[in-house]
């Protein structure tokens, strides 16, 4: 049997304007590649997938454009007037025969393994329904799910995890802690340390943070 196929989207605001919480988080650390690691750590484990077929980052930032075109993902443009959930429902309208996740670009601990293991088990349960994954506090979603000719109807942002909910969107208990570390604080980057960030995020961090960056297995 073949495995279902996943396109993968990924918002990512103009660099000067992404994770603005994160601002000087860390003393010598500037803030525009510091987003930008962040996204390139998300968009290449989603890559190192097996179910996932395409990365599509819908951006109008040129240097972030360049930088996740680089490492195999397509790069699409805002829709006028912006925001996450006009940019995850530009993303999936591009999307043709394949299910659609749409991932939060700020997962830098994130394992391809944990992905995978969301996107089987969605693709295992029940058809047609669309599933979620929380953040680690529980209130925000960090993956949203919708199987091939279901629509998106994204609803992040604020408490995001019980609008999707509401929606009639499914948890997926199956989630790890790597999926679910999303980073919007100065705590949040350093639970992600601990978890083990990937290599654009270790890179940068490391002259700011030496011994305390753990690096995935992708950080060599």
């Amino acid at each position: 049997m073949t495995e279902p196929t996943w396109t993968v989207v990924v918002p990512l605001k103009r660099l000067s304007a992404a994770k603005s919480r994160l601002r000087g988080a860390l003393p010598g650390v500037p803030h525009e590649p510091l987003a930008l690691a962040l996204a390139q750590d998300t968009v290449s484990a989603a890559l190192a997938s097996p179910p996932v077929g395409e990365v599509l980052v819908v951006t109008d930032d040129p240097v972030a454009g360049r930088a996740l075109r680089a490492l195999g993902a397509r790069i699409v443009p805002d829709p006028p007037g912006g925001g996450l959930n006009p940019a995850f429902t530009r993303g999936a309208s591009l999307v043709d025969g394949h299910g659609v996740a749409a991932l939060t670009a700020d997962l830098p601990a994130l394992r391809p393994a944990e992905l995978t293991a969301a996107l089987r088990a969605a693709a295992a349960g029940p058809t047609r329904v669309r599933r979620f994954a929380a953040d680690t506090p529980g209130t925000g979603t960090v993956l949203l799910l919708a199987p091939a000719g279901v629509p998106l109807d994204p609803r992040f942002g604020g408490p995001s995890a019980a609008a999707h909910a509401t929606s009639g969107a499914l948890t997926l208990p199956e989630a790890g802690p790597t999926l679910r570390r999303d980073v919007d604080t100065r705590a949040d980057l350093l639970a992600a340390i601990a978890l083990g960030v990937g290599r654009h995020t270790a890179r940068l961090l490391a002259p700011a943070t030496a011994g305390l960056v753990a690096t995935g297995p992708d950080a060599a």
